[in-house]
């Protein structure tokens, strides 16, 4: 019987999602639940995000270093190594007794481990890299990779250029001005159809940074009847944003922790957002006009060029992270939210889409596991 095939990864929701979309796309091109496995880390999202499903999920010790010179974040570094270590044993062994097939690696610390692993039993790797520049794990390994699968342009004789896998429910979001006002009436409570609806998110972790902005932005705009403002602060500042909230009396402000993003994409017209590949492969594919807010100092400066793509696509609008003010944010959308100008943004996000990205990438799981 041939052996399973292994979704590995995590750490953050960007890194979980992708691992759910290639998975829902091998199901549908016929391998079964009992075919495959999702490997991530304890510390991350994978368990709640994961867990509970028909796919067997193994949750590895570790944690992601942190490139800072502070004693403090040496004596972490200390002890992420050490559960790296105990990872990479564990690693060796359930690779070895599960025999897969072939070992999908999203990226992110989570995904080390089984690489490695995968590496030294001579394991078929397929590498899926969502951002302009791969991160350090993917990098590692691209080298020993059968195959890449790359969301952005490139020639090397590994790479396949597929776009960054999302979830089915993400892909088939109704972003017709219809459907939207239809999503709008339907919000709980209903959101006036006549106002531009803002949706903030800056990562499943959220941003302090964007999300004190935010909150000044809100008090700017407290008598705007015109506005709607759904702001996803994740569940670390959801407490000290709410302590922050002013009565609005013109504003309909809502601030969330956590939020299913097909019901909020639904209605937005317009985002302001941290610049991670999965979130600009979101926009991109619902062609969504954003904000973009790239996270400063991120490995290899790639939300920094994530976003560049974005950019010079006319569906975005940078705004660096030190300028990151409620006074900034009011004075872009209020040149953004102009009808004319959102239409032309959307025709821009529009053109870095790669629709069916997930099912490309599943077929390139197949091709290598057949040939394996």
């Amino acid at each position: 019987m041939r052996g399973p095939v292994i979704i590995t990864g995590g750490g953050t929701g960007g890194h979980v999602f992708p691992m759910q979309a290639i998975e829902e796309a091998l199901r549908q091109l016929g391998v079964t639940s009992e075919e495959l496995r999702f490997v991530g880390s304890r510390r991350g999202q994978e368990r709640g995000l994961l867990g509970g499903g028909d796919v067997a999920l193994t949750l590895l010790p570790g944690r992601g270093l942190v490139r800072s010179p502070r004693v403090a974040d040496v004596a972490r570094n200390l002890a992420a190594a050490s559960g790296l270590v105990a990872a990479l044993f564990m690693a060796l062994v359930l690779v070895k007794r599960w025999r897969p097939s072939v070992v999908v690696s999203v990226g992110g610390y989570a995904s080390f481990a089984v690489s490695f692993a995968a590496r030294c039993w001579r394991i078929p790797l397929v590498l899926v890299e969502f951002d302009a520049t791969p991160g350090a794990v993917q990098r590692l390994f691209a080298h020993y990779a059968t195959k890449r699968c790359c969301a952005f342009s490139s020639s090397g004789e590994k790479d396949v250029v597929t776009g960054a896998p999302l979830r089915a429910s993400i892909e088939h979001v109704d972003r017709s001005n219809e459907a939207r006002l239809r999503a709008k009436r339907a919000a709980t409570p209903p959101i006036d159809p006549e106002r531009v609806v803002v949706v903030v998110m800056s990562g499943s972790l959220g941003s302090s940074r964007v999300n004190e902005a935010v909150s000044d932005l809100a008090t700017r705009w407290v008598s705007r009847r015109d506005r709607a403002l759904l702001h996803v602060t994740g569940q670390r500042d959801y407490d000290g944003t709410r302590s922050r909230t002013l009565a609005t009396s013109g504003l309909d402000y809502r601030v969330i922790a956590f939020a299913d993003m097909v019901e909020l994409w639904s209605v937005s017209d317009v985002a302001i957002c941290r610049a991670g590949a999965g979130t600009v492969a979101e926009l991109t594919a619902l062609a969504i006009p954003s904000i973009l807010v790239p996270l400063p100092n991120a490995p290899g400066d790639h939300q920094a060029k994530n976003a560049d793509a974005v950019v010079r696509a006319g569906g975005a609008v940078l705004l660096r992270d030190d300028e990151c003010t409620g006074a900034a944010l009011e004075e872009l959308l209020e040149r953004v939210a102009e009808p004319a100008t959102l239409r032309s943004m959307s025709l821009g996000a529009r053109t870095l889409a790669h629709p069916g990205a997930a099912q490309a990438i599943a077929a390139v799981i197949l091709e290598v596991r057949a040939s394996s």
